[in-house]
């Protein structure tokens, strides 16, 4: 079998449409939203019930149509789950599996476009078959300079996990500019100009020396795929934009924050106390600067420099708990000239009817990346 490929002329983006041909259950591979009526089209002409919709990872050239899919045709979403895609159904780690019909598609982790992307690998009958996104494309690969991007990642991605699989495997790419539609891990092992023959740190320089546009559509694609898409629900205006506040540049929503960070657009700070991050968890990319510690809950004198070294010319974007100190913390940033931005909801959220935080709302309640100790 081979999978339906689909074509998207704006955004140069394959989306790839797999079935299971006893059963006719099925799964699309990155949506695009402007293409909804053209693949609603095609699951009709083939007689198909869409089980999932799946990225490979958060998009920065087209919006995903993953909830409107949810929404037309009943489908579950599906995620990495690094890239921070909230209101996705299910999380993926790297070995799961998505069943549909007698098939079934395999998640492989394969961060370096993006900290979360994800490339999947179909084994079908006798025909094997890797989608790679935009990790690894016809005689290139996704480039790293943004969405916490790194070239060290990128190569023990391609070079330690899809160059594993069987040579004969089809490779099928998030994208392609020149007209190609698929190629081989054998090709690519060979050919490949960026990685064929090359060391890591040829590699890494070649990827640093690319100096590429920034991303048309990148300031509002990203927000609208944290969020499957749906730009227009109940949530969605304010999940998109910043709201204006008084005395500092405004309030954003967590899932926007985030794509600011993952675009290299501002830095994420944490104001909660060292034993709050301990405690109760952590943002691994956030610069920790307490607005207050213990013992006493004293101000900390050293928050002024440390704050203006952690901006060095980015916007800052605040959290702390339920986003008050963090709002206090904006204010102050903004009398020393830095464009400072609170995050709603804080880390944990406000506390609900039983006096339980993490319920209600928050970084952590919307499935951003984070750790405990």
């Amino acid at each position: 079998m081979q999978p339906i490929q689909l074509f998207d002329p704006d955004s140069s983006t394959y989306t790839y449409l797999l079935f299971d041909e006893s059963s006719r259950e099925a799964l699309i591979i990155d949506p695009v939203d402007s293409q909804l009526e053209r693949d609603l089209a095609v699951l009709r002409q083939y007689g198909l019930r869409l089980l999932w919709t799946i990225e490979t990872h958060a998009h920065a050239d087209h919006i995903t149509s993953a909830g409107l899919l949810a929404e037309h045709a009943g489908a579950r979403t599906a995620v990495p789950a690094a890239c921070g895609i909230s209101t996705a159904a299910v999380q993926l780690q790297d070995g799961d599996r998505l069943e549909f019909g007698r098939q079934s598609l395999q998640a492989l982790a394969t961060p370096g476009h993006t900290a979360g992307s994800m490339s999947y690998y179909w084994d079908c009958a006798d025909k094997r078959h890797v989608f790679t996104g935009d990790t690894l494309l016809i005689n290139g690969c996704g480039r790293t300079d943004f969405q916490s991007g790194s070239a060290e990642a990128l190569w023990h991605s391609i070079t330690g996990r899809l160059f594993a699989l069987p040579a004969d495997t089809t490779v099928w790419p998030g994208h392609d500019y020149h007209g190609h539609k698929h190629s081989s891990i054998g090709h690519e092992k060979a050919h490949n100009p960026r990685l064929a023959g090359k060391t890591q740190q040829e590699f890494i320089a070649i990827m640093d020396s690319l100096h590429l546009p920034k991303p048309r559509r990148i300031d509002e694609a990203v927000p609208a795929n944290l969020s499957s898409g749906l730009r227009h629900d109940a949530d969605g205006a304010w999940l998109l934009q910043p709201r204006p506040a008084a005395g500092y540049a405004g309030d954003v929503s967590p899932q926007l924050a985030w794509a600011w960070v993952q675009a290299g657009e501002a830095v994420l700070v944490d104001v909660r106390t060292d034993a709050e991050r301990a405690w109760v968890g952590f943002v691994p990319e956030a610069v920790p600067i307490a607005w207050k510690q213990w013992p006493g809950m004293a101000m900390n004198p050293d928050f002024d420099s440390a704050l203006l070294q952690a901006g060095a010319g980015r916007k800052v974007v605040l959290l702390c708990r339920s986003g008050v100190r963090s709002v206090a913390a904006a204010k102050r940033a903004t009398e020393l000239d830095i464009e400072a931005y609170n995050i709603l909801e804080g880390f944990e959220g406000d506390p609900d009817d039983h006096g339980q935080r993490g319920h209600l709302g928050g970084w952590r309640f919307h499935a951003l990346p984070w750790r405990q100790n």
